[in-house]
């Protein structure tokens, strides 16, 4: 019954007249509820709903065998471990807008603590797979002057623990080697070679330098194979000293270990050594041989840097069996732009010829800067570039 068919005079109870707005009321308002409740679902990518978060910084011991990427900022690694993929761009944790906490989680094995200096600067940029960052401690030997490289009990050697990997893919195409010198005198320029270089390229550094062990790992971490450089005694000594515990031909085989120990143990997880000048020294083969011999035994290879034409080098590790590489050419010799070019393309001549040629160049910022932008189109002309221990592949290496 509504007003129209009602009796005139007769009226509807309040309560019936009230009932039917307000129970549509309730329903388009249940109906608005729900709908906005699904919009909410389908729209918002949230899919923890708002529940207790936490972010984690993850540090790997050697138990750990993930190869995931994980981004790792101040990580201290023990002795032999193997760090995985870093990013040196990638940010620290933070808690954002939402409600996440950040907290240190180490995992077994790993050794808790945060690594000296910037953070950001001590990861890659890149991934480059797990490299050991420090000696391994099967491939170490105590002493009283610091930890020494040894081959490990079941016959592996520190040339091939720590060689960078080479991809199979690069078949037979040609190559090119590149060592630096020179890493970790100058604060600046070891930071901008790490910052610059492809990590194709061998770093060596001096036994001099601040920071050794700092510089060491960040080299690592990024991928970088390391060489140690040996000063050895020039032909105008002591005019031109190469510095402290130089290896000297007057001196005794013993007394010269004891100095090439006391400079080994300066760094670690490096592929070998290579001299820092020693016109001299590396033509005596008295004074040459117990070094090159205890490279053999001790599983590293020798690199010359080809600055002396006098050096018997090649021809005692071949007697000893030392692992031997001998550089092509310097690549800035003479430190100028279009010198170092000129070099850099003889370079390319010499693989498309050989297979493979080897550069040697020191850590001068032109040099640097040279390097960078002519590895940045070498795979377009054909050429890859390699780490020193790939020239170990090649006849007669």
């Amino acid at each position: 019954m509504n007003d129209l068919s009602a009796p005139l005079g007769l009226k509807l109870p309040k309560a019936v007249r009230r009932r039917v707005p307000y129970l549509a009321l309730s329903l388009s308002l249940i109906f608005i509820a729900l709908a906005g409740a699904s919009i909410w679902v389908f729209a918002i990518d949230d899919p923890l709903g708002g529940e207790p978060q936490a972010v984690v910084r993850i540090e790997r011991g050697e138990d750990a065998q993930s190869s995931e990427r994980v981004a790792v900022v101040g990580v201290k690694s023990g002795a032999g471990e193997r760090l995985p993929p870093v990013s040196r761009d990638a940010p620290l944790p933070t808690t954002g807008e939402g409600n996440a906490d950040v907290a240190d989680v180490t995992l077994p094995g790993a050794m808790p603590g945060a690594m000296s200096g910037d953070a950001s600067d001590m990861a890659s940029s890149e991934t480059k797979g797990e490299m050991p960052v420090q000696g391994l401690p099967a491939l170490v030997e105590a002493s009283s002057v610091g930890a020494l490289p040894r081959v490990g009990a079941n016959g592996v050697r520190p040339v091939d623990a720590y060689a960078r990997p080479v991809p199979p893919i690069i078949g037979a195409s040609p190559k090119v080697a590149i060592v630096i010198g020179g890493l970790g005198l100058s604060q600046t320029g070891t930071h901008e070679a790490l910052n610059e270089l492809p990590p194709e390229i061998t770093l060596a550094f001096a036994p001099y330098g601040n920071s050794l062990d700092l510089w060491q790992r960040r080299a690592r971490q990024d991928g970088h194979e390391l060489l140690l450089q040996i000063p050895l005694e020039p032909f105008d000594f002591p005019d031109n000293d190469p510095g402290p515990h130089t290896l000297l031909t007057d001196n005794s085989a013993d007394r010269n270990l004891e100095r090439l120990h006391w400079l080994m143990a300066r760094i670690s997880a490096y592929v070998g050594v290579m001299n820092y000048m020693g016109a001299r020294f590396t033509a005596n083969q008295i004074a040459f041989e117990p070094v090159l011999q205890d490279l053999a035994k001790r599983g590293l290879l020798y690199f010359d840097d080809a600055s002396s034409s006098r050096s018997k080098a090649r021809e005692i590790a071949g007697q000893v069996g030392t692992p031997f590489v001998l550089a092509d050419l310097i690549i800035d010799s003479e430190p100028s732009d279009a010198s170092v070019d000129t070099r850099l393309v003889q370079l390319e001549e010499i693989a498309r010829t050989r297979g493979i040629a080897i550069g040697y160049a020191s850590a001068l910022p032109v040099t640097i800067a040279r390097i960078k932008d002519w590895a940045s189109g070498l795979e377009n002309r054909g050429i890859t570039l390699v780490p020193l221990t790939a020239a170990l592949k090649r006849p007669g290496g």
